[in-house]
């Protein structure tokens, strides 16, 4: 998504400065869990479907502080049963 569309939508954005990794939080601790598996400068396109998917689950079964040392897969499910609580009591 360029940056007309998001500005057409009016949401906010910024764009991070060139070696400034501490205006990239996010970005950066998700590149760490990476690096766990593949090395930087290792070329991505030669893992396997698997293997992605494997970092994947990893990722999205890592304890984050954010969400008191839930995970992101635990809180997706929260949220989705609240929303079909909600949905059903309509």
């Amino acid at each position: 998504m360029g940056s007309n569309s998001i500005e057409v939508m009016g949401i906010e954005y910024f764009y991070a400065h060139s070696y400034s990794s501490f205006e990239r939080g996010s970005n950066e601790n998700n590149n760490k869990l990476i690096r766990r598996f593949i090395k930087k400068g290792d070329d991505i396109g030669c893992c396997s479907r698997s293997f992605i998917k494997k970092i994947e689950l990893f990722m999205n079964e890592y304890p984050r502080k954010i969400f008191n040392g839930k995970s992101v897969n635990y809180m997706c499910e929260k949220i989705m049963l609240h929303t079909d609580a909600l949905s059903h009591n309509l």
